[in-house]
């Protein structure tokens, strides 16, 4: 049995998950709607046993820490599906917030409020961060610092941007976000 291609999302709203749900058409993807929640309603068994029922890849995967800057249901489920033998993670899109007791995780790249693709962090607003290293602050990311995750895309809060990302415009930050993981992974299965 192949691996599922899974991309998570360190957001779990229901604007988080509209947007998603958009992205995922966009896309020709999959997204596990009963994965939102504030916080995350589902362990890792039962995201896995949803992850595996879906009909194509890639699967789209929120979790949600409701802003508890320590290690909360959310990071608790992503590290069960992250490290799942059957579960290829290809990649994250991390949410900023403003949770400043966070010691954040660095990223790849970011995206901004206007889609742009920015070397550094981004704040929940999705405004790129004048800072030394690419690094997004938020409650439900630290738990990534343990993981392999070949691609770290950070974004703006999905409901923050002044309705950037919404559904209502076809959710293009989400969507250029999971586009660039996926370009990145299919380069790299090239290699």
């Amino acid at each position: 049995m192949a691996k599922r291609q899974v991309i998570l999302v360190t957001d779990g709203d229901q604007i988080a998950r509209d947007s998603l749900e958009q992205a995922a058409r966009n896309i020709g993807g999959r997204c596990i709607s009963l994965s939102a929640g504030n916080p995350s309603p589902l362990s890792g068994d039962e995201l896995v046993s949803f992850i595996q029922q879906t009909p194509y890849d890639p699967v789209l995967v929120m979790f949600d820490d409701c802003g508890s800057s320590k290690i909360g249901a959310g990071e608790s489920s992503m590290y069960s599906v992250a490290t799942h033998p059957d579960i290829e993670v290809i990649g994250a899109i991390v949410v900023a917030s403003n949770c400043m007791r966070s010691r954040g995780t660095p990223v790849h790249m970011s995206l901004d409020c206007y889609g742009n693709v920015v070397s550094t962090g981004v704040n929940k607003f999705g405004y790129h961060q004048q800072q030394r290293t690419a690094r997004i602050y938020g409650d439900t990311v630290e738990i990534l610092n343990q993981l392999f995750i070949p691609v770290i895309i950070g974004i703006g809060d999905i409901g923050k941007m002044h309705h950037r990302d919404t559904m209502a415009i076809g959710s293009p930050i989400t969507t250029k976000a999971i586009q660039l993981i996926l370009n990145i992974h299919y380069q790299n299965e090239w290699k």
